[in-house]
């Protein structure tokens, strides 16, 4: 339905026009959002899941190899009482 008022039709487009921008501004502040999002996290000292998973499998290995250290330190001790 078409209207041969000429303010109507330039209310509608108006409208139109408004509406556009309007998305058009969401857009920009939603990217902007995120811009400022990525550089405060680029800020802050993450580390990847990929570096975590790394130390904390040398970790465990450490942990291991103090135990097994441990023992023998243990045993030799005895050693040494048991020849006194």
């Amino acid at each position: 339905m078409q209207s041969d008022n000429p303010i109507i039709s330039d209310f509608v487009k108006l409208m139109n026009s408004a509406a556009g921008t309007l998305a058009g501004v969401g857009r920009e502040a939603r990217d902007s959002a995120r811009e400022r999002f990525k550089e405060l996290m680029g800020e802050m000292d993450f580390v990847s899941r990929e570096e975590f998973e790394t130390v904390k499998d040398m970790a465990a290995k450490a942990r291991e190899e103090a135990e097994t250290l441990k023992k023998r330190v243990d045993e030799l001790e005895m050693k040494l009482i048991a020849k006194s």
